[in-house]
């Protein structure tokens, strides 16, 4: 828990506005009490804030209206009021504009019992623009009346008037109530666990992010340095918070940027509040979809259907993007996308499957990274989690695949962090953070750190929905200390059934070692042929020769009749002809097959097209691994495709990334198959002629593919119990069931 928050006097503000949620109960259930209570503690800090110049600003409204002040000038005149100025003077001890234009003050929204629904109302759109803003994206006007309507309205503002909860600025300083809000949010939306996972991960997941992300960043810690945080999916800006809070405690002259999207509309407006709480600016997050809707219908609330920051670089990224989330509404507007820009937009390398969009928010952050150090940019790093889904789904030259491929081979994968299951809300599975990166530091160029991290956690005393395991500050300080040593092989102790015991927890890996080729290996198609009976009848199952008796006339019914008639004569000339073919024979070579065939066919004085004679091949032909192989018109061997076989073969030790291989469908293999030819064939004679001596490789079908399989890496073999060990075991559990039978009998 934040410093801040261990405060006594916060935790006693926690307290007093916890126990005025309890009086909703009835019309709200306890997850719904955020509904209620994160607008009214945003709207009681904001009262109090602008509580000190409430009076100068009404005097002032009158005045600039009288003066015929109006728009921007207006707003501007009004702001340095509220912030204890005037219209031309420099007093700022507020950045962020923010008055409020009503009459009324939360003191003065009791005097008025029966009303107060409507004046409340008045009061929030007496608002400046950015606030009256968040009030709408948290829906409270329909808030408003449900709590008129049960009688809880003017309970509840009463309550919040109390000394007991002292939100003011002389009480608590613009980050001290950030702290306060951000616990609030905490503690509501663990109140609401069941849905508290689609835009809140858990502090302490953000924190070892954070961590793991600034390990070794020195530029950061420079006075007046100006540095920028981005969230793609922000939520409620947990990882914009965690982030800020770490710079500043380590250098409070850091200059700060946060900038983020989000398109829930109610964690738009926490996030919102948040930032407006601790008088920082607004403007940098943007309501909005981040990877873009293609002719958007809601665009109501200023909802913006594409990224909200596009041409900007950022030099530090956090997400937690959705699990296993589909991108059917985004489909059309990423296809666009990449269909017409390719590289130059955000998605070149790929698109993964269609029920899962995670890998699509990476890309996105990849493509707002700065120029590397080496080519004079200030660099950037990422830190995004996923499930296990981005690491190994999708078959070589997939999109899944072909992404993963584009970072590695780029160098811009710099470790993986396998996290404890049952960490999340509202999952409990397995999550990994990756750390990607254009500012390698020299001794990780060209290299992968994984880090198994699935043992480091300590139970929680009382479970909230999936979540059951939680990271102390020791395990995230252990999990940064593996990622900053960078050692092969580092060790690290866990619990591990009640026992304490070192494993290997750090693997480094160079990055050919996630890639790999898929060859495909065929082997010769062998046909004996026979003119029996029961193959003939197979004959007329072949499309090619079931429309010879067809017609494609629509109009002419005649002609049509007369087409089918003249189709179906050729059929019984074709199985005639066949018939004089020796039913008993046994052809084992194709070609000798064909040349009796062309023979009856030309004494029958029958000239067939190629796909009726492919038809009389298949129905008479038969595999036969004793046959002679087939061969086309070059003297090639024919591969039989049901014989047809891949192989997983590494990529040579020695190859160069990146690969000389584009990323769409149809990229040439000439260049790459130059280089690996003689790899893959070393491997076909070790692995695969010694059990099937006539197989070659078909080097036009290579594939790459790229994987990440960190489970493999850290499994640790467990021998099985010893059979007498578990004989005993379960003779002692029959003896154990025969005595409980024998009571009951």
């Amino acid at each position: 828990m934040l410093a801040s928050i261990q405060n006594s006097t916060n935790q006693e503000l926690v307290g007093f506005i916890w126990s005025i949620a309890d009086k909703l109960r009835g019309p709200y259930r306890p997850p719904q009490y955020r509904r209620v209570m994160l607008p009214l503690i945003v709207l009681r800090r904001l009262d109090a804030v602008l509580e000190p110049t409430k009076k100068a600003v009404l005097e002032a409204k009158a005045k600039y209206e009288a003066m015929g002040l109006e728009g921007d000038a207006f707003e501007k005149a009004i702001a340095k009021v509220a912030i204890g100025g005037d219209a031309y003077g420099t007093l700022r001890e507020r950045q962020q504009p923010l008055y409020n234009l009503s009459e009324f003050t939360f003191q003065k929204l009791l005097g008025d019992p029966d009303g107060i629904a409507s004046n409340l109302r008045a009061y929030i759109n007496g608002f400046s623009p950015r606030a009256r803003d968040i009030f709408e994206k948290f829906d409270f006007d329909s808030e408003i009346q449900k709590l008129d309507e049960s009688n809880r309205l003017y309970l509840v503002i009463k309550e919040f008037c109390k000394p007991d909860i002292d939100l003011s600025p002389a009480k608590l300083s613009n980050l001290q109530m950030g702290y306060l809000f951000e616990e609030l949010v905490r503690k509501f939306n663990e109140q609401a666990n069941e849905e508290a996972g689609d835009h809140f991960t858990p502090r302490e997941v953000i924190r070892l992010m954070v961590n793991l992300v600034f390990c070794d960043e020195q530029d950061i810690f420079k006075q007046g340095i100006y540095r920028t945080v981005y969230d793609p999916t922000a939520g409620t800006g947990g990882m914009l918070s965690v982030a800020e809070e770490y710079i500043k405690k380590q250098n409070s002259g850091a200059n700060l940027g946060l900038f983020g999207q989000e398109y829930n509309p109610e964690s738009y407006a926490i996030c919102c509040s948040d930032l407006l709480i601790k008088d920082e600016p607004i403007n940098n997050l943007v309501y909005g979809d981040t990877l873009g809707v293609k002719n958007a219908k809601s665009k109501s609330n200023n909802f913006l259907p594409h990224d909200g920051h596009p041409d900007k670089q950022f030099h530090y990224m956090f997400a937690n993007p959705p699990f296993g989330v589909e991108w059917k509404p985004e489909e059309d507007f990423i296809k666009d996308e990449y269909d017409n820009l390719g590289f130059k937009g955000r998605f070149g390398a790929g698109l993964p499957r269609i029920n899962d969009g995670s890998l699509l928010f990476l890309q996105h952050m990849i493509s707002k990274m700065h120029l590397s150090p080496e080519v004079g940019g200030d660099g950037s790093r990422i830190a995004i989690v996923f499930n296990g889904s981005p690491l190994f789904t999708g078959d070589a030259g997939s999109g899944e695949s072909n992404i993963r491929r584009w970072i590695i081979e780029n160098d811009w994968l710099d470790a993986v962090i396998a996290l404890p299951d049952q960490m999340f809300y509202n999952t409990g599975i397995f999550t990994y953070i990756w750390l990607v990166t254009n500012k390698k530091a020299a001794h990780r160029k060209g290299k992968v750190q994984l880090i198994d991290g699935t043992r480091h956690f300590q139970k929680m005393k009382k479970s909230l929905g999936n979540k059951r395991n939680e990271l102390s500050p020791e395990h995230i300080a252990e999990l940064v200390r593996l990622y900053g040593d960078f050692e092969q092989n580092g060790v690290s102790e866990v619990e591990s059934e009640g026992q304490i015991e070192k494993r290997f927890c750090s693997k480094i890996f160079d990055n050919r070692e996630f890639g790999f080729l898929k060859i495909t290996v065929e082997r010769p198609l062998r046909l004996n042929f026979q003119v029996s009976e029961e193959r003939l009848s197979k004959l007329s199952e072949q499309k090619a020769f079931q429309d010879l008796a067809t017609t494609k006339k629509r109009k002419d019914a005649q002609v049509q009749q007369l087409e089918i008639e003249m189709g179906e004569s050729l059929q019984n000339q074709i199985l005639d002809a066949l018939q004089k073919l020796d039913a008993n024979k046994l052809y084992m070579s194709r070609s000798e097959f064909e040349k009796d065939l062309n023979r009856v066919l030309k004494q029958a004085g029958l000239n067939l097209k190629a796909p009726v004679k492919k038809a009389i091949l298949s129905a008479l032909g038969e595999t036969d691994p004793e046959a002679e192989i087939c061969r086309d018109a070059k003297g090639n061997p024919e591969p039989d495709s049901n014989l047809r076989d891949t192989e997983i073969v590494p990529l040579p030790d020695e190859i160069i990334l990146p690969l000389p291989l584009g990323y769409d469908k149809d990229a040439s293999v000439n260049q790459l198959v130059k280089l690996v030819k003689e790899h893959c064939e070393e491997y076909l004679k070790v692995e695969v002629l010694p059990h099937v001596p006539d197989a070659w490789i078909d080097f036009d079908k290579t594939k790459v593919g790229y994987e990440i399989p960190l489970n493999r890496h850290f499994y640790v073999y467990q021998p099985p119990r010893p059979l007498d060990e578990i004989e005993n075991d379960i003779k002692s559990l029959e003896a154990d069931i025969m005595a409980m039978l024998g009571e009951v009998v």
